[in-house]
């Protein structure tokens, strides 16, 4: 075999010898320490390049490494085989063993090698392998550290996907004015964890999408790839995620919602600097022209139009007329997100992206929402599990399961329809071609070896090749809740208020004479406006609130379990989940209780994050 030398040579006979020299000189010094062609390649990949000038590409550069990295592969091994040493004489085990111990204690590392012979062990590289043996040890016991007792790393999502040479050329010629989004053939992983593979996602312009799907498999993780650009669409696309709440400051939340609209903003702007110039007697002849264009601009868009627009938002939203001269740092978390939704609906983008819009809206709100977005004309793509929000917004349900989208035309009742009826019909054409598998292969074996069928046999055999493979229909798994039976008989009442007045400032009362009752039987719904005092009640009904004039009775033996709207607040993210239930439950949460029950997963409830 072409030592390293010929390959250089054959290949590049224009080589310099001063390189020649200096390349040669790498491959023979350092030939040990390449564990891979890519560690060689990264050595003199790039010189090579540069000495072919162009007459070679990057994968006849990487063939050479190959046949390179080859070449010093079977040169090491011939070294280490030829460093093996022949015995001048046969030895007998029996004479080792006897003496062994005493004066011949060195007797057997001396036979390694003949006499006055000395060893053929590199020093060099024998000190380069072991010093690469303890870096690689060093850094797994560094990473094992960090793992242990390091800071959390959240892990982060991703998206790959195919590129398309013809949407790329129509996107950089500008030709592409279309506002459907086509996302072909793509990948989204978070951490570890792929989410979808092979994925395609059509959404036309003007239709409303529901994205549902079951918790934990990337609807959230989609949406926050599509508003980041991550995966691509056309530039000319407006997006809006509705995704965190409006920041506190001192902007009154009607002109904070104004300020979505850039186009009148700048307008408005501009309009009252020219303004000032000529009321300053700065003009300069040319202002009066442009406040031409500026006032037919703002016609054209009808800015005299939007604030009372963005107050219709508000209003349906749950902003009353004092709440939208409020500034934003006023409002609470909740009612930020309202803020921002209303932003988002009134800014009208191309593609208008919400994540469950109904977990902070009370029911007229809601309602409202429902009317609004029936008009909308733009696309939307909406995540909730909101059945009833569902049928009345979306046209169209994408399905997200087993890492893939499916397309459903209809609202959600239509889509469980269809999809029942496709998972029945999948199933019995899977069952079937099952059985016509097994019939084609009772054939086969029956008639393998009989000469007489044997193209018979072949047919059959290409007939199985050919049909398509189908796979069982995956059915989700339903969730169970099992509630303990058994339980204590109490004497009613149970829980009770009993003309209850409360309030945190006394010229602004929550309610008044509220009286509540609640037996075992009972199955209560609250509902009712925001800030109406929902959570106060169950906070008064809890035992944690005090009220201003009534009573609150609660059976001695009442346990009460809460859980409330911000509950990450509640729980210590530094603790695992089986802590947190022992530090609950300590008499119920045994190892042998737990290990029965459920099979646990030992990590901190911060590393638990939502995709």
């Amino acid at each position: 075999m072409a030592s390293c030398a010929d390959i250089l040579r054959s290949e590049f006979p224009d080589l310099d010898g001063e390189l020649f020299a200096y390349v040669t000189g790498i491959l023979h010094g350092s030939g040990a320490d390449f564990e891979s062609v890519d560690e060689l390649e990264e050595a003199v990949g790039e010189l090579l390049r540069e000495v072919s000038q162009d007459t070679k590409d990057d994968g006849a550069i990487r063939e050479i490494c190959q046949r390179l990295f080859n070449t010093l592969q079977l040169d090491e091994g011939q070294a280490q085989r030829c460093s093996q040493v022949l015995l001048d004489a046969p030895i007998q085990l029996s004479q080792i063993t006897d003496g062994y111990g005493d004066s011949n204690a060195d007797l057997l590392p001396g036979l390694l090698l003949k006499r006055g012979q000395t060893s053929m062990v590199n020093a060099k590289k024998l000190e380069k392998a072991e010093a690469r043996l303890k870096a690689k040890q060093d850094k797994r016991l560094e990473r094992d550290s960090l793992k242990s007792s390091g800071p959390v790393v959240l892990e982060e999502a991703s998206a790959s996907q195919a590129s398309s040479k013809k949407e790329t050329r129509m996107e950089s010629s500008g030709k592409n004015k279309s506002y459907d989004v086509r996302i072909e053939n793509f990948d989204v992983s978070f951490g570890e964890r792929v989410l979808l593979t092979g994925a395609d996602l059509n959404l036309a312009f003007g239709r409303r999408y529901g994205l549902v799907g079951r918790n934990g498999l990337g609807k959230t993780t989609l949406l926050k790839m599509i508003a980041s650009q991550s995966l691509r669409i056309p530039s000319h696309i407006s997006i809006l995620h509705v995704e965190q709440e409006v920041a506190g400051d001192d902007t009154p939340a009607l002109q904070s919602v104004l300020e979505c609209d850039t186009t009148r903003e700048s307008l408005l702007r501009e309009e009252r600097d020219l303004t000032a110039k000529i009321s300053a007697g700065r003009g300069e002849g040319t202002e009066g022209a442009r406040l031409s264009e500026i006032y037919a601009k703002l016609e054209e868009i009808e800015a005299d139009k939007a604030p009372a627009r963005a107050s219709v938002i508000l209003a349906g939203l749950g902003f009353n007329a004092k709440m939208q001269q409020q500034t934003t740092k006023e409002f609470s978390g909740g009612w930020r997100m309202r803020l921002a939704l209303a932003r988002a609906l009134f800014a009208r983008p191309d593609l208008l992206l919400l994540d469950e819009p109904t977990n902070m809206l009370d029911v007229r709100a809601i309602l409202w929402l429902e009317s609004y977005l029936q008009t909308w004309q733009s696309t939307i793509l909406v995540v909730s599990h909101d059945r009833n929000f569902l049928n009345a917004v979306a046209t169209d349900i994408i399905h997200l399961h087993s890492q893939r989208l499916d397309m459903y035309r209809g609202d959600f009742e239509n889509f469980m329809k269809t999809k029942e009826e496709r998972l029945k019909n999948q199933q019995r054409e899977y069952e079937a071609q099952q059985q016509y598998r097994e019939h084609i292969q009772v054939f086969i074996d029956r008639f393998r070896y009989n000469a007489n069928r044997a193209s018979q046999v072949q047919s059959k055999l290409k007939l199985l090749e050919k049909l398509p493979v189908l796979k069982p229909v995956d059915k989700e798994s339903e969730v169970i809740i099992r509630f303990p039976d058994g339980f204590e008989k109490f004497s009613p009442p149970i829980l009770q208020l009993d003309e209850v007045d409360f309030y945190y400032e006394p010229s602004h009362y929550i309610f008044r004479s509220l009286s509540v009752s609640a037996d075992l039987e009972s199955r209560i719904c609250v509902v009712g406006e925001n800030g109406a005092g929902k959570s106060t009640m169950l906070k008064i009904l809890m035992g944690e609130l005090a009220p201003v004039r009534g009573i609150r009775h609660a059976h001695r033996n009442l346990k009460i379990g809460y859980f409330s709207q911000h509950h990450v607040d509640q729980l210590d993210l530094n603790i695992s989940a089986v802590e947190l239930l022992a530090r609950k439950f300590p008499a119920q949460t045994s190892t042998s209780w737990m290990s029965q029950q459920i099979t646990w997963t030992w990590r901190p409830l911060r590393h638990w994050q939502r995709p």
